[in-house]
């Protein structure tokens, strides 16, 4: 910020405290001031402090810089309030960015662009540049941009601060921003980008799992190439083809508590080439992760006027997908290759309204499912929102009855789950109606998925069900309160299947207070819980749930959660137990460079009327995480999962030059518990190291 370039430059500033106040005075100064050329639009932010010494700002990987203090940029390209670009920095420059729609922030999100911060004696100073090529936008002389600054001030409560007064009647941060105007003759220019990757690993595994003193042998050390292209000629257009692609996670998935559950649980999407344009493909109908191990993917996305398209293709190798029931699922792995198709058209007629279509299939070697659907959203009456989606499938069952051993009816449809080379349509609607204004809201829901509603595409896992849920809430905003937000609300739930009979029942008041110091508490009990499980009909099934946060100080932060009372046990010969789920977690941060995660998730469950225990297990995680500069990291995982035995260590060192320029070496141990004679024993171990390169012109 000392370059005497920037004293040209337009600046104004960030006026209004929209939390916890409601459009009250800024209690800090932030000034915004911005500059263009011919390839970069640059921004600059001095956040003045009267205390600095208490400024939240650690050294950590991109993307994990939402506890410190930070400033953000909003871009709507097109000015269509459809979907912004959120660019994130801290007080040392290190970089966040995500893609705001109307239906939510996604954190995935990944763009090209530069950044610096520097701590000064009266707070702290950022600068951003950001390449025209990174950005989407209309091929015209001169740009009209929707444009909003935010700057989160963490200190006794989390304050932040905008450009332009934000209005609590109307939900959508999106639509409430002003204007960036004068850029002109910048043309959204072509690019070419190439990724290649080369890797090398060496796996070792034991011979006999179940027996601890069966020989463990190391294979081969083994390389793999891949690349990824990409060809953008405007900003409105690009196409993206990956061949060999490597999918491995350098983040892995953290154990999810799977007992007394029956039906397939989910993971977040972590793969860079699925996360792009994500915001177009928002539906349960699509899952990527699906898309399990392909040899080759590609892409096209592109925009013309209102008109936002999109398809993608993939060549996967190990093809797996689930079959969804009334009462559980069935999740298919397979080594089967398969072809998928997603078509994605949508139609963006006014401030948060569209109309769109999605086609979606999935075709193996005796098999296939096709899907064919239509969604909408439309905002009316400033905070009033009608959308939903609706669609049709057609299933051509596979011919192997080995891959699914349930003898489960599909409803009343006459059809099995088993895969006997059935053929079947089955057809699905989700309608909405919501309201969230400053002090009301409610949420309206209509769900309808017939017994043989599937996707191969998607994860999906209960049908047979017409679903009615309505939500009313009331809020509160004290003065001069410890609590700076209460908000009252209760859900009902009534759920029938295809034959008319009635399967749940619920009804559950709940309170959520936002506190003094980045505190906050949740509260609920399930008041009216009924369920006919299996043909037995459960009344009277009540527990409370709360959960409690804070962020009270920057070197500690803390979540509890927890369900208490009286749960379904899913099994054969189902019975109520009495038991909790609880979950605890913390982050520790001795230093601005060191970053220590933990947590410990439990489940118990005894019969409520004999008192035996059917279960009563915990995962134990720590991540730990030392960040050398705002590139180099050094991270371990260790993770003990008690319900299976098994215990993890996974060491990762890491160079990210940006988002997508990276390298990096680790280790993955998998131990099995084999008993108090033979103790821990490793049963499977990975060296890995992986090098990717962008090359863009």
């Amino acid at each position: 910020m000392d370059d005497p370039v920037w004293a040209t430059a337009r600046t104004v500033e960030l006026s209004y405290e929209f939390q916890p106040g409601e459009n009250t005075p800024a209690p800090v100064r932030t000034q915004v001031m911005s500059l263009y050329n011919d390839e970069y639009l640059y921004f600059g932010v001095r956040c003045y402090d009267p205390r600095p010494q208490e400024i939240r700002a650690n050294f950590s990987d991109r993307d994990r810089i939402y506890a410190d203090d930070f400033f953000v940029v909003i871009i709507d390209t097109y000015g269509d309030y459809q979907r912004a670009y959120e660019l994130v920095v801290n007080p040392h420059g290190i970089q966040g960015d995500l893609m705001m729609t109307s239906s939510g922030e996604d954190e995935s999100f990944d763009m090209l662009w530069e950044s610096a911060g520097a701590i000064t004696s009266d707070g702290w100073t950022a600068e951003i540049a950001i390449p025209f090529k990174s950005l989407r936008f209309p091929d015209k002389d001169v740009q009209e941009w929707g444009v909003n600054f935010s700057r989160t001030y963490p200190r006794s409560s989390r304050f932040q601060f905008s450009w332009v007064p934000i209005d609590r009647n109307i939900p959508s941060f999106l639509t409430q921003s002003g204007k960036l105007t004068g850029l002109r003759d910048i043309r959204p220019g072509g690019s070419i980008e190439l990724l290649p990757y080369v890797i090398g690993q060496q796996v070792g595994v034991r011979s006999n799992v179940v027996d601890p003193a069966s020989s463990f042998s190391n294979g081969d050390i083994l390389g793999r190439v891949g690349s990824g292209f990409r060809y953008s000629p405007s900003s409105d257009f690009s196409a993206d083809l990956v061949v060999n692609p490597d999918f491995s996670q350098v983040e892995s998935d953290a154990d999810q508590i799977a007992v007394n559950t029956t039906f397939a649980l989910s993971y977040p999407e972590r793969r860079p080439f699925f996360l792009e344009s994500s915001e177009l493909l928002q539906t349960p109908m699509y899952y990527s992760r699906s898309i399990n191990n392909p040899l080759f993917a590609g892409r096209i996305v592109g925009k013309s006027g209102g008109w936002s398209y999109m398809y993608l293709g993939a060549m996967d190798r190990n093809t797996a997908f689930i079959i969804p029931g009334e009462e559980e699922s069935n999740t298919v792995a397979t080594s089967l290759r398969s072809f998928a198709n997603i078509g994605r058209i949508r139609y963006n007629f006014a401030d948060e309204a569209y109309v769109g279509g999605m086609l979606l299939t999935r075709n193996l070697t005796g098999g296939h499912n096709y899907i064919a659907g239509f969604d909408w959203n439309y905002r009316f009456w400033n905070n009033w929102y009608f959308n939903g989606e609706g669609f049709l499938n057609h299933t051509k069952e596979l011919s192997d009855t080995t891959l699914v051993t349930s003898s489960r009816m599909l409803g009343t449809s006459g059809r099995t789950a088993r895969l006997d080379g059935e053929q079947f349509i089955g057809s699905g609607i989700h309608v909405v109606v919501y309201q969230s204004g400053r002090d009301y809201g409610f949420d309206a829901v209509y769900n309808d998925f017939s017994p043989t509603y599937q996707t191969y595409n998607g994860q999906f896992s209960s049908t047979n069900y017409h679903q009615f849920y309505f939500s009313p809430r009331y809020t509160l905003f004290p003065k001069e309160s410890f609590f700076e937000r209460v908000t009252l609300s209760m859900s009902g739930n009534y759920q029938i299947n295809h034959s008319g009979t009635a399967k749940d029942k619920g009804v559950q008041p709940q309170l959520n207070l936002t506190m003094k110091g980045q505190t906050y508490l949740y509260l609920s009990y399930l008041l009216v819980n009924e369920e006919l499980f299996r043909g037995v009909q459960f009344r009277g099934v009540n527990r409370t749930i709360a959960e409690l946060n804070s962020r009270v100080l920057d070197a500690l932060s803390f979540n509890i959660y927890g369900q208490f009372g009286e749960f379904i046990y899913r099994t054969s010969v189902p019975e109520v137990g009495t038991g909790h789920n609880l979950g605890v977690s913390m982050t520790l941060k001795p230093t601005s460079r060191l970053k220590i995660d933990l947590s410990y998730d439990r489940a118990r469950l005894s019969s409520a009327s004999r008192g035996t225990l059917f279960y009563d297990g915990y995962v134990g995680r720590m991540v730990g995480i030392y960040q050398f500069t705002p590139e180099i990291f050094l991270r371990s995982i260790f993770q003990y999962n008690s319900f299976t035995k098994t215990f993890n260590v996974y060491p990762l060192f890491n160079y990210k030059l940006n988002a997508l320029t990276t390298f990096y070496a680790g280790l993955t141990n998998n131990y099995l518990d084999y008993g108090p004679q033979h103790g821990f024993a490793t049963t499977k171990r990975q060296f890995f190291l992986k090098m990717q390169y962008l090359f863009r012109s």
